[in-house]
């Protein structure tokens, strides 16, 4: 039991402060059984916090105010690992990244190949809502942008304008990513795709 538990604790400490986490996270180092022995062994002796029912974090710490609340994006991913799916942000949030738009919204959302539906955690509220667009591979932050972003404007709404202004905010690895995935695509994402590359190289 003890063995991992130290092995837990050396993966969170190898996060970083600020890494919210399930047992999912840990499977590969025991059985479910004793990673959760551990995981409550760690909260008690204060190495971790549990934040939700299956869900821990690694607090980031403050001289003054002690222990903070960890960041949305961490929550939220930690919510979809424990419920084994993909997750990436969603329209606004997308824009944002994209450099479409300057406003950063409010509320954290996020698009999920996961059931829409809302958590509270760690005085956080996570809207997830199921993605109209498929989701890649995590190594493709911009390429899913670009999707959630289409998914967000809506097919009315693609004009030659913003095909041309997604081209530029994506690189040759980003579009290939969004080439492979045309397939899982509606017909006019795809159509949206194509025409990109062809801004891209002429």
């Amino acid at each position: 039991m003890a063995a991992v538990a130290d092995s837990i604790i050396k993966r969170v400490r190898g996060k970083g402060r600020g890494w919210a986490f399930t047992p999912k996270d840990f499977l590969d180092l025991g059985t479910r059984a004793s990673v959760d022995m551990a995981l409550t062994r760690l909260t008690q002796s204060g190495h971790i916090r549990r934040i939700g029912r299956g869900l821990y974090d690694y607090p980031k710490l403050h001289d003054r105010l002690g222990a903070l609340t960890p960041e949305a994006d961490a929550i939220a991913q930690a919510v979809a690992t424990q419920g084994g799916d993909k997750l990436v942000r969603s329209g606004a949030q997308a824009a944002n990244r994209l450099g479409l738009s300057t406003q950063v919204p409010a509320k954290a959302s996020y698009a999920t190949s996961g059931p829409t539906r809302v958590k509270k955690v760690a005085g956080r509220t996570i809207a997830l809502k199921r993605s109209r667009a498929p989701i890649l591979d995590s190594a493709f932050p911009r390429a899913n942008a670009v999707l959630q972003m289409l998914a967000h404007a809506g097919k009315a709404n693609v004009d030659d304008d913003l095909i041309q202004r997604l081209a530029a905010g994506i690189d040759d690895r980003d579009l290939q990513a969004l080439r492979k995935a045309q397939a899982q695509m509606p017909g006019w994402m795809s159509d949206a795709v194509f025409k990109m590359s062809a801004a891209r190289h002429g």
